[in-house]
């Protein structure tokens, strides 16, 4: 499997597809090469190879990748009860899937991934169909897959997303003060013909290798959109200091905080702002154009901000993960800001 950088490629943001599915899957219809030139042409910079408890295309992805795609090691672990990725395991490596959430088995899995490197995604939690609705408690896990794509259906936004998108977003809160949380990603699970990056994830990362891609999404450096068309750039400010998507700002000496999204490439759409009180604000968007909405915020009235974008019609164009406002009380317990313990 791909693991070296892809050259010429530094700091910046990546556009890529952590779950998807060849022939080898159930209910899978494409080959490894047609879904790299799916990939290719779609604009992705990076896929995760995540076969269905299975290793056996390894060699196959492993030959693919390069020329400016990165292709990551990976398996959808499908157990009795609830899906999960593993990401960046050794090339040729299963990890077990025959357990229940009665087993107490998951655990000693997800170790198993972390000591390789990997990064433990749940996936799709609220998927309408026997083994898919994800029973496992969060824990342990590093991400979140609150946008799942379309399958076969003409529906662009499903319910399922939304109840994950709620549930991730009701978490929130609590987490942040604890001191931990749980990024979000998207990803197509693609099966059929033109799935492929719908939806993808955004990751600001340090290179186009496996490595940083990995760290980017563990940092919740990132945002997760149906359109290579659609951009976002979302940052909070107070003051001379300011923060993007995943990280923190200082913003405990009372400061004013505005937080300010652009966007470009969802015509007619709007923006919401949500916080620890849910959404508090929300705009339209215009027909065409970039456009910038501000608001303004306060650290004592939440810990985090976070944005979602949708269509005139109401479904999804982009969402992102959260900012950090203000955890100076947290810093001083030592509990981490980011990620899973």
């Amino acid at each position: 499997m791909s693991t070296a950088s892809v050259a010429g490629r530094g700091l910046g943001w990546y556009r890529g597809d952590c779950h998807v599915h060849s022939v080898v899957s159930n209910g899978g219809e494409l080959t490894p090469e047609q879904l790299v030139a799916d990939a290719r042409a779609a604009g992705l910079d990076f896929l995760a190879a995540t076969e269905h408890n299975t290793s056996v295309t390894h060699g196959a992805w492993s030959r693919l990748g390069g020329d400016g795609l990165l292709v990551i090691p990976g398996q959808e672990v499908v157990t009795r009860t609830g899906h999960w990725l593993a990401l960046g395991i050794p090339s040729g490596h299963v990890v077990e899937w025959r357990y229940g959430v009665r087993d107490n088995m998951i655990d000693r899995y997800l170790d198993e991934v972390h000591g390789a490197g990997g990064l433990c995604v749940a996936a799709h939690p609220h998927a309408p169909y026997p083994s898919g609705t994800f029973m496992y408690p969060f824990q342990g896990f590093d991400v979140v897959e609150v946008w799942n794509g379309p399958w076969s259906s003409d529906v662009p936004w499903q319910a399922n997303n939304e109840a994950a998108l709620a549930e991730w977003g009701r978490s929130l809160a609590a987490d942040i003060h604890q001191g931990r949380w749980r990024p979000a990603i998207g990803n197509s699970d693609t099966h059929l013909k033109n799935q492929i990056g719908v939806p993808h994830t955004v990751v600001f990362a340090e290179g186009l290798s496996p490595d940083d891609i990995l760290a980017g999404i563990r940092a919740g450096r990132t945002w997760i959109t149906d359109s290579l068309a659609v951009e976002l750039s979302f940052t909070v400010s107070a003051g001379d200091r300011s923060a993007g998507i995943g990280e923190r700002l200082e913003a405990g000496d009372g400061s004013a905080v505005v937080a300010r999204a652009e966007v470009r490439g969802v015509p007619s759409g709007s923006v919401s702002f949500h916080t620890e009180r849910g959404m508090v604000h929300r705009a339209p968007l215009t027909r065409s154009g970039p456009d910038a909405v501000e608001w303004r915020v306060s650290a004592a009235d939440s810990a985090f901000v976070r944005i979602e974008v949708r269509h005139r019609e109401g479904h999804m164009a982009a969402l992102s993960n959260p900012i950090i406002l203000d955890w100076s009380e947290l810093d001083r317990t030592g509990l981490t800001w980011s990620g899973v313990s």
